[in-house]
């Protein structure tokens, strides 16, 4: 069964479409909370965690990656 529409068409490609596969450059080691520089990437300029599926991380490394930028605004490392 097609959708009614060709908008409604557009937006089914577009949700169903696969996730982009981005290179994996992030040295698992570096990552901790003791690194602001490179957790600084993964935020934008108003301090706000950028969304896995903008970064293209795995779930597993996005999740550290959390986990470790929580630790790092804890001890006053980021914003």
């Amino acid at each position: 069964m097609q959708p009614k529409t060709t908008e409604r068409l557009i937006s089914l490609r577009k949700n169903n479409r696969r996730m982009p596969r981005r290179r994996m450059d992030i040295p698992v080691e570096k990552l901790n909370y003791s690194n602001p520089e490179l957790l600084a990437r993964f935020l934008t300029e108003t301090g706000k965690l950028i969304p896995r599926r903008v970064t293209g991380l795995p779930a597993w490394l996005h999740r550290k990656v959390t986990r470790e930028v929580k630790r790092a605004r804890a001890v006053n490392l980021l914003p």
